[in-house]
Formats: structure tokens, C-alpha cells, sequence
């Protein structure tokens, strides 16, 4: 089949690939592997694109799954579900999953990606007996760089299965991948200001208080607004909107003056400030179904970076991030949100063998001027890499095989497994030759 070029990578993230292909269905899929190996091209898979890195970047053939995205098979008495791998979580929760009475037991902030984006670069949510959104998955099936599919799970290539969970698109393509889901499910979300020192003194009574908390903090004030989220049987409360305040404040007026801080950096502290005192300063609860409380909006276009800490390690991380925006004069947008879950053990999985705290920080371009604040992401980045911080894989960072490896004790077994899979490098690109050394 015929490729075309692909433009809006290129403006984006200083990719170009030489091909740009929308297969229909697996055979297609073979068939851009099978010419690809002859013309001696490398491969990438993206999904929605919305990873702010160049993980999926290449200069050979690039490859959107979207097209690729049926559902396969429904177990409704076991609340599994088995679908094509390009199907968006979005479709998921709004479209497929409420035919059949199912629900995603976690999800992050946004439900833009593909399931195999999300699963390959770790995306995670929030809730201590929760791990990230790989560990829902039951089995998958992968194309390696011959065209051969192969099928994992914990009983069928264990060792594949742990390294694909979380495998970067270094492996192969994963064409379809069942996941565990549930009884639809509605979920009570209680938010209420508080101060940082309170919740840090209190931490692991807040964060096993309930299912899902999290919290974000204000920067340059003792400010945090709590998240308490818990499944309840209440019914749906309606949730008023003001144009006024939501759109005009809330939105336009905030990238306004965002825009203005570019100017004067000082601005933000009084920005941070007054959105706190105008949206989070009093309590507020609703109910709904359960993607609506798990997602939110996330405003105007920003950069972020998240890497994960030992969850034990959060307090003392949270205290100097705040005394060195402080002493240094660096100016922080809001929020810099937390968020915990359990240890797994899949190989490269950023909670791998410890329970652990997500910490996401933010730096809004408003109206998309390209800003950014390198002081405050190299001041983040060496706290949380001194406390044993781990990147999360679908954000930009400077880490590389030496730092990787001591930080994963897999490392060099999923280095091997990757190897062994494609031998001829079919999937590497830049991003990936830069962590693995090569």
C-alpha cells in the first residue's frame, strides 16, 4: 500500500517521517512491516500523539492505528473486553464500554491516548491499591518486526508480557490487548483546600483516607486543593455552570494574564494566588459516572514533565521543591499535582517494586507562545532524580542507559528482551538509541 507524507509532526515535534501510513486492519499492518524490512526503513507507531516527546518519532515510516480499533470480544460475566490496540480510551468510556454495562476501574487526567499508548509509556491515575492503567491488562497480542503475532500474558510469555506492558513501541506493534474492567460505577468527588504542611504531616492518613486522592499545590503559597474520591451509590448531582466565572475568569482571563507573566515573572505568584482564592478556597463535591470524575480539563496548551518517587520519599521532596522556588526566586506555575499508586512488577513500569508518588509539574505557553522555564524543570528534575525519581516515559527527560539502569532492576533484562525481538533495530528511533545506549 501507498503511504503519505506527514506534515503535522514536523511543526510539532521536529519529526518528519519519510512515510505516513493509516492501515485498516492487521494484513495492512504485515504488509507496511514486510516493506519496510525490504527498503531497510525504520518503523514508529503513533496513537493520538499526545505525548509531549519524541518517542514516536522517525524519519522512515510512521504508522497511526486509528483505523485499527474494533472491538473483538465482550465476556460480560467476567467483565473482560478484547480490542484492537489503536481504540482511544475515550471511545472506550463514551461509546463501547456502556453497551455492556463496563467501566475502566482507573484513569488519568485525560482519556485522549490509544490503549496501547497509554499502556506502552506507563500512563497512570491515582489510588493506593491501584497500580497503573498496564496493570488492568489481562493479555495482548504482538506483532514483532517479521510480521509474526505473538501472544502474551502472565501464564503465556510471562517475561514478553511484564517487558510489553510498559514497552516504549521498542518491541513491536501490540494489535490487540484485553483489559479487566468492571460494573459501571459512579464516584463521589470531594474537594477541599487545605494547607501543604497539613497534608504532608498527614500524608498516609490522606492517602489511604480513600480510593483515589491526590492533591495539587499552589506554588508560592502554603495552599493545596485535596481530591477524595470513593465509589458511592448517591445519584448524579448537577453541576452549575457560570460562563462568567468558568469560561471568561477561569479560562480567558487566566491565559491573559499568564501571557502577561511572561513579560513580568512575578506576575505569577499573584496569579497562583488569586485563582486559588477565586475557584479552590471553598469545599466542593459531586457525583457522576465514574470517567467524568477521573478526567478533568486541563486548560490552554502547556509543557509538563512527571516522574515518579518513592511514595515514603513525597514529604521531603515537596518541602525542598517549596524552600527552592522560594530561595532561588523561581516562578512556578500552578498546579503541581500528586498523585500515588501501588508497586507492580512490570519491567520497566515507573511504580516497578515500590509503592509510589507521582509528582507532575506544569508551564502553561499561553495563546502558544513557546515559553518555558528551564530553572524550574532542572531544580524539579534534580530533586526528585536525588530521591530515586523515574521519568515518566511519555514526557521529555535527560536520563540515559547508565542512570536508567541503576534506577530499574530490570533494565538489562528488558534491554535483552527488546534485542532478541528486533534484532535489526526496526522500531528504534533517536529517543530510543539515546536510553538504551545504542
Amino acid at each position: 500500500m501507498e503511504g503519505y507524507t506527514f506534515q503535522n509532526w514536523a511543526q510539532t515535534f521536529s519529526c518528519q517521517p519519510e512515510l505516513y501510513f493509516e492501515p485498516d486492519n492487521v494484513e495492512e499492518l504485515k504488509q507496511i512491516l514486510a516493506r519496510a524490512r525490504e527498503e531497510g526503513k525504520r518503523v514508529k507507531v503513533c496513537g493520538s500523539r499526545h505525548s509531549p516527546s519524541d518517542i514516536a518519532c522517525t524519519t522512515g515510516f510512521m504508522i497511526n492505528m486509528k483505523n485499527i480499533s474494533r472491538v473483538i470480544s465482550v465476556d460480560k460475566e467476567r467483565c473482560h473486553i478484547t480490542v484492537e490496540a489503536g481504540v482511544k480510551l475515550e471511545t472506550l468510556n463514551e461509546e463501547i464500554l456502556p453497551q455492556h454495562d463496563m467501566a475502566l476501574s482507573l484513569l488519568g487526567a485525560i482519556s485522549e491516548q490509544t490503549v496501547a499508548g497509554a499502556i506502552s509509556t506507563g500512563t497512570h491515575g491515582t489510588g493506593y491499591k491501584h497500580g497503573i492503567i498496564a496493570t488492568n491488562i489481562l493479555d495482548l497480542d504482538l506483532m514483532k518486526s517479521s510480521g509474526e503475532i505473538v501472544h502474551c500474558s502472565e501464564k503465556e510469555n510471562p517475561d514478553l508480557f511484564s517487558a510489553a506492558l510498559c514497552g516504549l513501541g521498542a518491541l513491536g506493534i501490540i494489535v490487540t490487548v484485553t483489559i479487566q474492567c468492571e460494573r459501571t460505577y459512579w464516584l463521589h468527588d470531594l474537594t477541599i483546600p487545605s494547607t501543604l504542611d497539613d497534608v504532608l504531616d498527614n500524608l498516609d492518613q490522606y492517602v489511604t483516607g480513600s480510593e483515589h486522592f491526590r492533591f495539587f499545590w499552589y506554588p508560592h503559597t502554603d495552599f493545596v486543593m485535596m481530591s477524595k474520591v470513593n465509589r458511592t451509590e448517591k445519584k448524579r448531582t448537577e453541576v452549575k455552570s457560570s460562563w462568567f466565572w468558568d469560561t471568561l475568569v477561569g479560562f480567558y482571563l487566566l491565559e491573559f494574564f499568564y501571557w502577561l507573566s511572561t513579560f513580568f515573572p512575578p506576575l505569577v505568584a499573584v496569579i497562583n494566588k488569586a485563582h486559588f482564592y477565586l475557584f479552590v478556597a471553598l469545599p466542593r463535591e459531586r457525583v457522576d459516572i465514574s470517567y467524568k470524575i477521573f478526567n478533568f480539563d486541563c486548560l490552554f496548551k502547556q509543557l509538563v514533565t512527571d516522574w515518579a518517587i518513592p511514595r515514603d520519599k513525597t514529604t521531603s521532596v515537596l518541602r525542598e521543591l517549596k524552600r527552592s522556588c522560594e530561595t532561588e526566586n523561581i516562578y512556578a506555575h500552578f498546579p503541581v499535582e500528586v498523585r500515588f499508586t501501588r508497586s507492580d512488577d512490570i519491567m520497566i513500569s515507573p511504580a516497578n517494586g515500590r509503592d509510589t508518588c507521582f509528582i507532575n509539574i506544569i508551564h502553561f505557553t499561553p495563546y502558544g507562545k513557546k515559553t518555558s522555564n528551564p530553572k524550574y524543570w532542572a531544580l524539579y528534575e534534580d530533586i526528585v532524580h536525588k530521591a530515586g525519581g523515574r521519568p515518566h516515559w511519555a514526557k521529555e527527560h535527560p536520563l540515559g542507559p547508565k542512570e536508567l539502569s541503576e534506577l530499574y532492576p530490570r533494565w538489562g533484562e528488558f534491554c535483552g528482551t527488546r534485542k532478541q525481538l528486533d534484532p535489526h533495530g526496526m522500531f528504534l528511533n533517536e529517543y530510543l538509541e539515546r536510553i538504551f545506549g545504542l
